[in-house]
């Protein structure tokens, strides 16, 4: 015969049951922790999940099997700083008077630029440190701190508990050897930015990813073990020309060097993506977030079936492929999927993550909107303000060797996208859910659409470029 349960047993029971449930909840509600991996120059179609079929990304492609690829994701600048300022602040970076690659002053000055990214600037570490993380920077910097501009904030005063960068960033940093096949002894490049920091480790250009891994692996741990949520920018120098693969994966051209590099940076980011799969408390609750900060080099990376290169305003130059992995925070059935319908920019990923994380912006002035839903799964949403694009002032042509005039500002809004002059001469449009590769100019019969975008997409420019100017 069956005993009936005695009621202080139920009761044990009912509590055990009613604390697990309580655990359960404060685990679940435990801010997640945030890796942005911004890589250097690769085009939308360089990682094989994009379509690569010249070169194998496995560690990425394993992301993206158990997260999510968005197609539709763009960063706000054709050009480095100014594509690290949107992501870094959320907001355009042309507010901050960054408008193309931070040079040397008297090249900064001569095309109205700051130094530096102003201190005074929101930024995600800064909003993500006052929630209680630890936030690291492993990897390029290049928003201040470079070439003979060497009083420039160290990247701590961003919001950042700790800092190792390449040679453009003020701090600690790695700078590269280089060797060739047939060399017996490496050579040293930008040995002259010894000046602005240390401590300064020299290592071989073909492993300084892996030094930027190694960096951010024991600053994982050592928030973890304290019980901190982390946040860490991991920004390889990679795939950057030139280009410096092991000698032993050496190519004859161009582009095959470009090639073996990317296989190379993939394997030495493994060992991160590994790191944070092995532990179930990492994976379970991190958000890792994989993006370019613009188009590919002519001649090296692909921008797929996009018209522009690096330095354009055409899809090419701004469309970014993005991978988001949070295995333990997506919505059930959307690991492997890919999102072709949801349009939005770098500048949304600092409001979309603080409200993951359920950071109030408060006052904050954003131009990104928050669509935190979007990168885990539970929504198809787009952001709801047009995107506004300037060209770098240092590219009005590709080069030399082709002096056809580029085009000065860009928009998309909904499926248009929109590019002319400055002001608003030269205007083309594109019905980019059509003509993805912006072949068929539709100005001529859109006459009205195209008045009503350009007077849009003047008057931002006209704004922002006074307010960068302040």
């Amino acid at each position: 015969m069956l005993r009936r349960p005695s009621p202080s047993f139920l009761l044990l029971v009912f509590l055990c049951a009613a604390v697990g449930g309580l655990l359960s909840s404060v685990r679940a509600a435990e801010p997640p922790n945030v890796v942005m991996v911004l890589i250097d120059d690769m085009g939308w179609g360089d990682f094989s999940c994009f379509g690569n079929e010249d070169a194998k990304t496995p560690a990425i492609d394993r992301l993206a099997a158990e997260g999510i690829r968005f197609t539709q994701f763009y960063v706000n600048s054709p050009i480095c700083s100014p594509s690290r300022c949107a992501l870094t602040t959320g907001q355009y970076p042309q507010r901050w008077g960054i408008t193309s690659f931070l040079e040397n002053r008297e090249s900064n000055a001569r095309r109205g630029m700051a130094n530096w990214l102003d201190p005074k600037a929101p930024t995600l570490a800064r909003a993500l440190h006052a929630r209680g993380y630890a936030t690291g920077h492993f990897g390029k910097w290049h928003l201040g701190g470079q070439r003979d501009v060497d009083d420039a904030p160290p990247i701590t005063s961003y919001g950042f508990d700790e800092s190792l960068t390449n040679f453009e960033g003020m701090g600690p940093k790695l700078l590269p050897l280089t060797l060739k096949p047939g060399s017996t002894e490496p050579g040293k490049i930008w040995a002259n930015a010894e000046r602005l920091g240390g401590p300064v480790t020299w290592m071989q250009r073909s492993k300084i990813t892996t030094g930027f891994v190694d960096a951010a692996l024991p600053f994982i741990d050592k928030a973890a073990q304290a019980g901190k949520p982390f946040f860490i920018n991991l920004w390889p120098d990679d795939v950057h020309s030139p280009f410096w693969p092991p000698v032993e994966k050496w190519k004859d051209d161009k582009r095959g060097l470009y090639l073996s590099v990317l296989e190379e940076m993939d394997r030495q980011l493994g060992r991160l993506f590994e790191h944070l799969r092995a532990n179930p408390a990492l994976r379970d609750n991190t958000i890792v977030l994989v993006c370019s900060d613009n188009g590919p080099e002519p001649g090296a990376g692909s921008a797929g079936m996009f018209r522009g290169t690096k330095g354009t305003l055409f899809e090419g130059g701004v469309r970014s492929p993005l991978i988001v992995w949070a295995p333990g925070l997506m919505a059930s059935g959307k690991a492997g999927t890919k999102n072709d319908v949801s349009v939005f920019a770098a500048m949304d990923i600092a409001p979309s993550l603080l409200g993951l994380v359920g950071v109030d912006r408060g006052s904050v002035p954003f131009d990104g909107e928050d669509l935190s839903g979007v990168l885990v799964g539970k929504s198809d949403a787009s952001r709801q303000a047009p995107i506004f694009w300037s060209r770098p002032p240092d590219r009005k042509t590709l080069g030399p060797k082709n002096k056809e005039p580029l085009p000065d500002l860009a928009m998309r809004e909904g499926s248009w996208k929109l590019l002319c002059d400055n002001d608003g001469s030269q205007a083309r449009l594109y019905d980019l859910s059509a003509d993805p590769g912006e072949v068929k100019d539709l100005s001529a019969e859109k006459g009205d659409l195209v008045q009503r975008m350009k007077t849009a997409l003047v008057a931002w420019h006209i704004q922002v470029v006074k307010q960068g100017g302040k």
